[in-house]
């Protein structure tokens, strides 16, 4: 017998599975099963966290009564266009908007990247509500929510939250009211259900879950990373609220 890929014979006749012993079958098996079952584990956490706590907001329905009322909403970013909210976050955008004339939440905390002077998320949220009739006065500005957990976090921390209701898609509900209530927010999720009109994105986005939520784990539960910016306490939430 000739080596095969630089390994002799003999090594290679030790590696074939056919030539274990039983027992070493069966943990070989309950490996190969644990290593299956190990990059599904983060996804289970999140949908398990937030199952008692989000909706979608399905139109045509009454989900507003479903929402139990809350100081605030925090409407996390998902990109926008030189002026403008991608699509996706106008969904979002425009749900938050349904929420404060439902009378289920008072103010709304937006939530983005501003990285860098050319692209300021939180801004475009802002000229988009306004235009729709939200109150200026009743929307509040994070800058710095580069992702999820900074968000959620920052809106504790910073913004001095304790009660709110996230906005964003279905896909990503579960793992972003996940991570508010590990931040220590009593969070309830409300989510856009972007299959109706944007199918392809939305398998896109949804497999991109999977490692989205086992970093959400790691920052959450394990590391429990601190944001890119905390900074100092803001009281624009509290001024808000007390108009």
């Amino acid at each position: 017998m000739t080596e095969v890929g630089g390994l002799p014979p003999r090594l290679l006749s030790r590696l074939a599975p056919w030539t274990w012993s039983r027992t070493a079958r069966r943990r070989g098996f309950q490996a190969l099963v644990a290593l299956s079952v190990l990059p599904l584990a983060p996804i289970t956490w999140a949908w398990l966290t937030s199952a008692a706590h989000r909706v979608t907001a399905e139109p045509g329905t009454r989900w507003t009564a479903s929402v139990p009322a809350m100081p605030a909403a925090l409407v996390l970013g998902a990109g926008v266009m030189g002026d403008r909210p991608s699509a996706m976050l106008r969904t979002r955008l425009d749900i938050a908007a349904d929420l404060y004339r439902a009378g289920r939440v008072r103010v709304l905390l937006l939530s983005g990247d501003n990285s860098r002077k050319s692209y300021d998320e939180p801004t475009v949220m802002r000229d988009y509500l306004v235009s729709r009739g939200v109150p200026r006065e009743r929307i509040v500005l994070d800058y710095a929510g580069f992702d999820t957990w900074d968000s959620c976090v920052r809106a504790k921390e910073i913004f001095g939250a304790s009660r709110l209701v996230v906005v964003t898609q279905v896909f990503h509900l579960p793992r972003a009211v996940a991570l508010c209530r590990t931040a220590g927010l009593d969070a309830f999720g409300v989510g856009d259900d972007s299959s109706h009109d944007w199918p392809m994105e939305t398998v896109a986005y949804a497999m991109r879950e999977f490692p989205a939520a086992a970093k959400g784990l790691l920052d959450g539960l394990v590391l429990r990373s601190s944001p890119r910016f905390l900074g100092r306490r803001e009281v624009t939430l509290d001024r808000a609220l007390a108009r």
